[in-house]
């Protein structure tokens, strides 16, 4: 009975390498190279499919966004053509119905005016890409063969 004890039944065995390390200790430098630059590949073209599918369905809700957007600009633009009927028929009742049509006009002549200016001040404003326009700049000397770039 003691001597089942010291057989060594119970030793742990050493685990079975992978087939990866198994792969690995018998290829050479060239054959890894190989097989870690198709596996970048496989990787990169994997993330630009992810990255493709994703734009197309954000595209797919923004465009559908963008209609709803669209759909509600025209009941707004609705909404003040019947509220200047409105307000013009409302003054009408008080003067006679051709001025109360120029008020309504004057009126929507300065909102226009206002915005428009608003609109000017802001597009003032607007630097464009700087950024990238300097970085543009850069990449035809960079291109030149035989010159060195800063």
């Amino acid at each position: 009975m003691a001597e089942a004890y010291t057989s060594g039944a119970h030793q742990a065995a050493a685990p079975l390498p992978t087939e990866a390390e198994q792969r690995s200790a018998n290829a050479s430098v060239g054959e890894l190279l190989g097989e870690v630059t198709k596996d970048l590949s496989t990787l990169m073209r994997q993330e630009v499919a992810l990255a493709k599918a994703e734009a197309t369905e954000s595209a797919k809700k923004a465009g559908k966004g963008a209609g709803m957007f669209a759909g509600a600009a025209v009941g707004g633009h609705f909404v003040l053509l019947f509220l200047s009927l409105a307000l013009m028929w409302g003054l009408g009742a008080l003067m006679p119905l051709g001025w109360a049509a120029v008020i309504v006009a004057v009126l929507w002549g300065i909102v226009a005016a206002v915005l428009a200016a608003m609109g000017k001040k802001e597009m003032k404003q607007v630097k464009g890409l700087p950024q990238t326009a300097e970085t543009i700049k850069e990449i035809p000397p960079t291109l030149k063969p035989g010159e060195q770039t800063r």
